[in-house]
């Protein structure tokens, strides 16, 4: 194996000559911290480590307070010690260390079986900020202890959905204890009120996501439903509060009664909305006035308002909402907001790479540096990995990888000898490492790394199969005794429930996966609003939230397709064997979406409580706009149902290009609007 410094096509001289990075720098002095006993001085670390000669000790004071407060955020908590007889306040007397015991993570080893139970619960998450911090704490498991081979049982594969960006916003604001504000809908009165919240917990209840906490301004504990929201969070991070101890939100919603049953009055256009039609009372739409000519009035059961005024304005001028009032005004908001954001000026944007990819949020300093302290104990523990798998496990490109190796490598013990510094080596692409430097073991779990894998794991008991196993409950227990403080803050998330509503049609479609038999399926597409027959080869059945789907190869389509359970209208076998040998699409969960050739590019602008609709459609590329929303290009298979999608979203979401279809998206609202009069 070659000595790094003869590693063929690396420059370190050049690396060592490049002035040290915030990320070096945060890196070197944990090191630093680790491998003292006693703990350094400031004078010390100013010098060995910060290599600061300014003179300036006020500004080097900021700095050195900011560093450790950085290495708070990623789990290394800064001890001081002080000579005896002497104050803190005393720099010249003062020491800093950090325990190699205290902030590491608990070896914890898991068998076959509740590896399984781990990756589900890990991957419930795929679109949130927590799926992020599940993919951390994965790692951070893997680095005590290798990955076992598994497989994910099929019918088996859950997901949720959290609610757009306001989810993400309150999350981070709630692990760090600050208030936040947002205008709302309020339930009673109709109107949109200013709230300022202390957040204690978020959770799913009755296919809704609830807020509860502190309102400041009625001085007593609220819950707020997330649909309800009209803006966008705005965090108080200046301010902080501390929550109640032992806050739970799944008691706290299970006290929480369901919105009453009410019956709406709608007018639908003849001959379509096959989909609603099928949830309408019987009767005759009420006693009311007729309906305009070319529809019929039909009633339907309803809960909330809002989300009800969501479907019905996405079917424009198809569907005319005419009872109660509430309803009435919720789609004409929404419609409104819709065609004055899609009459808005244009704003100036860029698209930042020329490639087309999966957008990601722009690395910091921050994530650079919580990755490396990931990979150093992966590598001790995986040893001998080719490079590029080793990229792929950490979600980078190879290229970011060497770059993080590099600065690796040249970190260690300030002043110290070569053998005091991390030793890296990838000979022939296979990645070794020699020389760890007590970065051997994983950093504890953070809040939301915790929460994000506790609250899958509670998630993943809806589902029967995994409940009645003895691994989901072992690997929670594990998890809990490692997670320690952090895992008791899990009360504060709550997922939906994830079992099946139909199990009739479910277990059908998994006999068929594990038999390898065709289907025949009429199947209810309520993009087109037809019923079609097909033949398909079921591969895999997966859900978002407590909605099912399954994976087929559809012999109408002559391609893979996702078929909602709930929207089968007959599913039985047809005596074939599948005759495909397609299998699922790579990479769970599965894409809602399958990209073709023959797909159009549609450019389209979000606002920031729109912005995860991005990732949600699988875009290709953005451009961040100055106001927190963003410009993304996004492939769609039919563009017929793009005005439905914009008048959805109700202001959040607009098409820039093609101008022929921002243009029928506008049309379409203004001709839904002109149904409520203008």
């Amino acid at each position: 194996m070659l000595p790094r410094f003869l590693l063929s096509g690396t420059d370190f001289s050049n690396v060592a000559r490049v002035s040290a990075s915030r990320t070096e720098r945060l890196l070197n002095l944990l090191i630093a911290l680790l491998n003292t006993k006693y703990g350094l001085r400031r004078s010390e670390l100013r010098e060995k480590v910060y290599h600061d000669t300014s003179g300036n000790d006020v500004a080097f004071g900021r700095m050195f307070e900011r560093d450790k407060n950085d290495l708070r955020q990623f789990g290394f908590d800064v001890e001081t010690a002080t000579d005896l007889g002497w104050s803190e306040d005393d720099p010249a007397t003062t020491r800093y260390r950090i325990g190699k015991e205290s902030n590491r993570l608990p070896d914890v080893q898991l068998s076959p079986g509740e590896w399984t139970v781990l990756l589900l619960a890990s991957q419930l998450w795929e679109r949130a900020a927590l799926g992020t911090a599940a993919e951390n704490a994965l790692r951070k498991l893997q680095a005590s202890g290798r990955l076992a081979d598994v497989e994910l049982p099929v019918g088996v594969q859950p997901r949720i959905k959290p609610a757009g960006q306001a989810f993400d916003d309150l999350v981070a604001a709630m692990h760090a204890q600050h208030p936040v504000s947002f205008t709302y809908l309020a339930g009673s009165t109709g109107n949109e009120e200013q709230r300022t919240l202390e957040p204690w917990g978020l959770g799913s209840r009755f296919g809704q996501w609830y807020l509860a906490g502190y309102d400041r301004s009625r001085k007593a504990p609220r819950h707020f439903r997330l649909s309800r929201l009209t803006s966008a969070v705005t965090v108080l991070d200046k301010e902080k509060y501390s929550p109640p101890k032992n806050f739970n939100i799944r008691d706290e919603l299970a006290r929480l009664p369901e919105l009453p049953l009410r019956t709406a009055v709608v007018d639908v256009r003849e001959g379509r909305l096959l989909g609603l039609r099928r949830r309408a009372l019987a009767g005759d739409g009420g006693d009311t006035e007729e309906p305009d000519a070319g529809y019929e009035r039909l009633q339907l059961h309803f809960r909330d308002a809002e989300v009800l005024a969501e479907e019905l304005a996405s079917y424009g001028p198809d569907a005319t909402a005419v009872a109660p009032h509430e309803l009435v005004t919720a789609v004409r908001r929404r419609l409104r907001a819709a065609a004055d954001f899609c009459a808005a000026p244009v704003p100036a944007f860029e698209f930042a790479d020329a490639t087309r990819g999966r957008s990601v949020r722009k690395g910091t300093s921050e994530d650079q540096l919580k990755r490396m302290l990931q990979l150093v104990p992966f590598l001790v523990h995986n040893q001998g990995l080719h490079i590029q798998e080793v990229a792929e496990r950490f979600g980078v490109t190879r290229n970011e990888l060497e770059d993080d190796l590099r600065i690796l490598i040249c970190s260690g013990l300030p002043e110290g000898y070569p053998d005091d510094l991390l030793d890296i080596q990838w000979e022939d692409d296979h990645v070794y490492i020699t020389q760890d430097l007590d970065l051997n073991r994983p950093v504890r779990f953070t809040v939301d790394e915790a929460c994000a894998l506790l609250t899958g794991l509670e998630t993943l008991n809806g589902l029967p199969e995994l409940a009645e196993g003895g691994a989901l409950e072992s690997v929670t227990l594990k998890l809990m005794a490692a997670a320690g403080e952090e895992g008791l803050r899990a009360g504060s998330l709550a997922g939906p429930e994830v079992g099946p509503a139909d199990s009739a049609t479910l277990d059908v479609v998994r006999q068929a996966i594990g038999s390898r038999s065709q289907l025949h399926l009429v199947y209810l597409s309520s993009q087109r609003d037809q019923v079609s027959e097909r033949e398909v080869d079921p591969l895999r059945l997966y859900s978002l939230d407590n909605t099912w789907y399954f994976e087929a190869y559809c012999h109408s389509a002559q391609g893979l397709r996702n078929f909602r359970l709930d929207r089968v209208q007959e599913l039985r076998p047809n005596g074939k064997q599948a005759s495909t040998q397609i299998g699922p699409e790579e990479g769970f969960p599965a894409k809602l979406f399958t990209p073709n050739d023959d797909d159009t590019t549609v450019t389209v602008q979000l606002t920031r409580q729109g912005a995860g609709l991005a990732d949600d459609y699988y875009a290709e590329r953005t451009a961040a706009l100055p106001d927190g929303g963003l410009v993304a290009e996004i492939r769609f298979g039919s563009t017929a149902w793009l005005p439905m999608f914009v008048a959805q979203h109700g202001g959040s979401a607009r098409i820039l290009k093609p101008a022929k279809l921002s243009e029928s998206a506008l049309e379409w609202i203004e001709a839904a609007l002109a149904r409520y009069g203008g």
